[in-house]
């Protein structure tokens, strides 16, 4: 749907974070908006990535080129973060505009380091202007004494910045030196269509003349929406140059819930219409009761693990490799329960087991699923009718469960960003992996992968750390690891007391080192807070990623505490030793929806000096994951997982060991199962 002439579309500049052309704006996204933009023109591309992190926070990050940066055959390629935070919002009835305050390029080298305070109001008959004061780049034009300086004389000058080294946040730049004016007005010509002009107090200092020749400040614009989440614009920029741009968007927050078309659920069977289920599991025996169960989860596209049953009672272990919901899991398996299960059983427990491990039991009443099952707001009635309670009574698998080898052949792809030789690089190949589960808790697993086709092994840059090369020496790995064993381990996953958790694993343990990796995880079954300690020793495997290792070996690991802070934000803090010997923390922070879709931020601090470090001076990300059930519509366990870094260096390197404890089980608890519960009767 376009926007009514009343609202003009607000979109994003050149620099892909809310604004005019190459200038801010005071107005945000919708909440949680997740978008790509890539502008180009003359010598100079962008493409940025911006989240709507709260309705008022949005933060960005860009990965610039300027070709004949500052002299001629000199190219940069620039990586740089930006925030925005809305102050004040735009009041329709009165004069009061939105009001918001940015910083550009903050963590980066500071070629666009700038800050702003800005403020935009809509007019009538889809108009909207917008005018700011901007320090830093912001101020290369038209600048006069910072207005700030009232306050303290270190807010008259910038002091200079070091534009070879990034990664630190240069905060004593702030706000300080000259100021300038900046603003434009937008119109929204038609539903699709907007016009916009601009005044830029931007004097591009390493650009002009060089990569482009700047001759006004002011900027012309067009911006079509294609469709809904596409966006299309031109410009004429600085009296001389012509620029495309192009935004594709989606929001986490309005695709469905789960997959939309999933098989239709089995309808509750009412014991009134089920006298062929006979009375009770005594009459009927319980090996004919537990192959009903099997067949009736089988049809629902789940695995039953344990079954037990007691007077009018019965006990459920069931398996999900289907459903990205554990609630929906829990709702799936409580109706096929009624077309199996004897009349006479009016209780059911449902326990979801993973890896061996069970958190919650779910009890619920059969008359309750009878009662509910059409009722308006049924969702709510049934969660408070449910008791979730830990899981204190040991696993009873059925027989023939155990053992069990399962393996698969799928498709993989191996993007590597920002190298400055070749910015993108990617391999695709087949990876064929493998599953042995001979007893409850124990597993062996492994992957090995084979290329077809990719670049990752022309990378020839040397590592020029002073670190110990635990991950900066990658594309060797890329190099010569074909084929390459990514993973063999034999792991054991058990419950040592009520609200703990436990986790060995041995082996090749990720595609660069291999040894021992332990874990314990303390999370009680209904709180929001989780505290684990992990603990490894590890050595370097061979570039080949066969069977050999290299000299280096290290003991690591981390204690580590995570919270659900509610309306989808979590966080995680680690605390202890890296892979190159630093040591330090991480802390994470993750905004997650209810359809599975996550969005999140990490940054890594170690004893290591920032010179040491090197290039981007610590470790910082962004990090995405999209179930495959949202893309497809087709019910899917399966996630797109991709972890963003401007840069990979040693320091703050942590193990890549698979099935860490606190995701495997946090589905299995109550936090989530509510949170998800939405999906109970789909």
């Amino acid at each position: 749907m376009g926007q009514s002439l009343a609202e003009p579309y607000s979109g994003y500049n050149t620099y892909g974070y809310p604004g005019l052309i190459d200038t801010p704006s005071a107005l945000s996204r919708p909440d949680a908006e997740l978008a790509f933009t890539s502008s180009y023109f003359k010598n100079q591309s962008r493409n940025t990535i911006t989240f709507q992190i709260t309705p008022r926070l949005s933060g960005s990050f860009r990965y610039s080129n300027i070709e004949n940066f500052q002299r001629e055959g000199s190219e940069l390629f620039d990586r740089s973060f930006s925030l925005q935070y809305r102050l004040i919002d735009e009041n329709p009835d009165t004069w009061q505009p939105a009001v918001a305050v940015g910083l550009n390029d903050f963590l980066g080298t500071g070629i666009y380091s700038s800050e702003y305070v800005v403020a935009t109001k809509t007019l009538g008959s889809g108009v909207r202007v917008t005018g700011g004061l901007g320090w830093g780049r912001l101020a290369g034009v038209g600048g006069f004494d910072n207005p700030l300086g009232v306050f303290s004389d270190a807010m008259k000058t910038r002091p200079t910045r070091d534009f070879g080294k990034g990664g630190t946040v240069e905060a004593d730049q702030f706000f300080r030196g000259n100021a300038a004016f900046f603003g434009g007005i937008e119109w929204q010509a038609t539903e699709k269509l907007a016009i916009t002009a601009e005044y830029s107090s931007d004097a591009y200092p390493f650009e002009d003349g060089s990569a482009f020749e700047r001759k006004s400040p002011y900027n012309f614009g067009v911006s079509y929406q294609y469709r809904p989440g596409i966006t299309l614009g031109a410009h004429y920029l600085y009296g001389s140059e012509f620029g495309v741009q192009a935004t594709f968007a989606t929001n986490p927050k309005s695709p469905s819930g789960g997959p939309g078309i999933d098989r239709a659920p089995m309808p509750v069977l009412p014991r009134r219409n089920a006298a062929s289920l006979g009375w009770s599991v005594d009459s009927i025996g319980e090996t004919r009761v537990q192959n009903r169960i099997q067949a009736a989860l089988a049809q629902s596209g789940l695995k039953l693990h344990g079954f037990s049953a007691s007077g009018r009672s019965i006990r459920i272990e069931v398996e999900n490799a289907t459903y990205p919901n554990m609630a929906q899991v829990v709702g799936r398996t409580a109706r096929a329960l009624t077309h199996s299960v004897p009349t006479g059983v009016d209780t059911f427990t449902i326990v979801p087991v993973v890896a061996g491990l069970s958190g919650a039991a779910v009890t619920l009443n059969r008359s309750d699923l009878e009662e509910l099952e059409y009722t308006y707001d049924n969702s709510w009635s049934s969660f408070a009718r449910a008791s979730i309670e830990p899981d204190t009574g040991p696993l009873s698998p059925i027989s023939g469960r155990y053992p069990q080898f399962e393996w698969q052949l799928r498709p993989y792809l191996t993007p590597s960003l920002f190298d400055p030789d070749d910015p993108i690089r990617v391999d695709v190949g087949l990876e064929l992996a493998a599953k042995y589960q001979p007893a409850p808790g124990f597993e062996l697993r492994g992957a090995v992968r084979k290329k077809l086709a990719g670049n990752l092994d022309e990378s020839t840059r040397a590592s020029t750390s002073v670190l110990e090369k635990v991950r900066s020496d990658f594309n060797i790995y890329d190099r010569e690891g074909d084929p390459a064993i990514t993973e063999l381990v034999g792991a054991y996953y058990f419950k040592p007391g009520e609200d703990l958790y436990g986790r060995v694993t041995a082996g090749y343990l990720e595609p660069m080192f291999g040894g021992i990796s332990t874990e314990l995880l303390w999370k009680p079954i209904d709180s929001p807070f989780a505290l684990g300690a992990e603990l490894n020793y590890v050595k370097q495997r061979d570039f080949d990623q066969l069977f050999g290792f290299r000299d280096y070996e290290v003991a690591t690991g981390h204690v580590s505490g995570y919270w659900d802070m509610g309306n989808g934000f979590h966080s995680q803090l680690d605390v202890g030793r890296y892979l190159a010997g630093d040591w330090g923390t991480t802390f994470t922070l993750d905004r997650e929806f209810k359809n599975g879709w996550k969005v999140g931020a990490f940054a890594t601090f170690t004893d290591v000096s920032f010179d040491d470090f090197g290039e981007g001076s610590f470790d910082k990300g962004l990090r995405f994951e999209i179930p495959i059930s949202t893309v497809t519509g087709q019910p899917n366990t399966d996630k797109l997982t991709y972890t963003m870094r401007p840069v990979q260096r040693d320091g703050g390197a942590r193990l890549n060991v698979s099935d860490r404890l606190y995701e495997t089980v946090r589905e299995l608890h109550k936090p989530e199962l509510q949170n998800g519960w939405g999906r109970f009767w789909k």
